[in-house]
């Protein structure tokens, strides 16, 4: 097996000339705080959705939080939402003070199981949030006719449709994130967006309390910066090119696990597949006590750095048992380095240490 000294990161942003002019904008303007680039970029990702408005704030789990609120969720509601996730959607519930009801995920797409979420709807359940993970959209057809308010999670699938659709624009709140690794980067910050201008107008209430006609208690600082926002704006232009990017190097990956064991990513009919994240599945009969670990250090010897790509089901951190599903992605899952910014000759040492990991003997 080569050993490198050469280590490629799992993920990296894409940065050039276009974001750093954009900055140094913003640096030569004198205005660094929420100003006329967050207006933009709040005007830009409504049209890029073809949504009514967006409020821009300083993160992408305060967006989830936000438009919890903006939706009158409190205590003694209930929110249904994946255990395959981050932390940050169960956090924002439990932080307006309502109750996480979890379900389990399709097995093939890692997406939120829809007929599972329908036979979780109680009297009490007032949304729904439907991350879309890894770059693939959750059923969205499926899930909109449940009857429930949705929340669309953008965070990991800007730009994917599903039947003809963009992710993010089927809910009554879509949320998006700006952090360091996403799809569209600006370091940090997030989005509420809606094509309902009330629950707008709600959300940009919760975003500041400065000159405001009335005092709100759960009103708070959550602005995100104009500095933040430059990045953004030239991220959203650049969009198409990362997205290409992505897709080619995806193909290029299939294109060298073709015949090999890894079980390749799944993308249903109907939907499209954008490459957050580059996920395969090690099937289960190849699985020893800690088979994936023992991969991940033998894709790092080779000087490419993958991860599993969440960290821990909800379930788990809960105590909680029936999520078949989910435990078989933590078994199984990968996320390979898949980005704009990864070089051609980077991408030519992953499919090396691709093909000698998985390679059918």
């Amino acid at each position: 097996m080569t050993i490198t000294t050469t280590m490629i990161p799992h993920s990296r942003p894409s940065i050039d000339q276009r974001e750093i002019r954009a900055v140094t904008n913003v640096l030569q303007s004198g205005h660094l705080a929420q100003g006329a680039a967050v207006e933009r970029f709040e005007r830009g990702m409504a049209t890029y959705l073809g949504l009514a408005g967006g409020v821009a704030v300083n993160s992408g789990t305060m967006a989830l939080e936000v438009a919890l609120r903006a939706l009158g969720i409190g205590p003694g509601d209930e929110v249904i939402l994946p255990s395959y996730v981050c932390a940050a959607p169960w956090q924002a519930v439990q932080r307006v003070g309502a109750q996480a009801c979890l379900v389990d995920i399709e097995p093939e797409t890692f997406q939120i199981d829809a007929e599972l979420a329908r036979a979780a709807i109680t009297s009490k359940t007032r949304a729904i949030i439907a991350p879309h993970l890894f770059g693939l959209p959750a059923d969205l057809t499926a899930l909109a006719q449940l009857g429930v308010p949705l929340i669309e999670d953008c965070a990991q699938t800007l730009g994917a449709m599903e039947q003809g659709r963009s992710v993010g624009s089927v809910g009554v709140l879509t949320v998006c994130s700006f952090y360091a690794n996403k799809l569209l980067c600006a370091g940090e910050g997030g989005m509420v967006l809606s094509r309902d201008s009330e629950l707008l107008e709600r959300a940009r209430a919760l975003r500041e309390y400065d000159s405001a006609p009335s005092l709100i208690p759960q009103a708070t600082n959550l602005k995100m910066t104009d500095l933040q926002a430059a990045i953004g704006l030239a991220q959203l232009n650049r969009l198409p090119e990362l997205l290409e990017r992505r897709v080619s190097l995806a193909r290029e990956y299939r294109e060298a696990l073709a015949g090999t064991s890894a079980i390749l990513p799944a993308v249903p009919a109907g939907r499209s597949h954008v490459y957050y994240r580059f996920i395969i599945r090690i099937p289960q009969t190849e699985l020893g006590s800690d088979e994936l670990s023992g991969c991940l250090e033998r894709m790092e010897r080779q000087g490419v750095q993958c991860r599993k790509p969440v960290f821990r089901s909800l379930h788990r951190y809960l105590g909680f048992d029936g999520f078949p599903a989910s435990e078989a992605a933590e078994r199984e899952a990968l996320s390979l380095p898949l980005y704009p910014a990864l070089a051609d000759e980077e991408a030519a040492q992953i499919l090396i240490a691709m093909r000698d990991e998985w390679r059918r003997e």
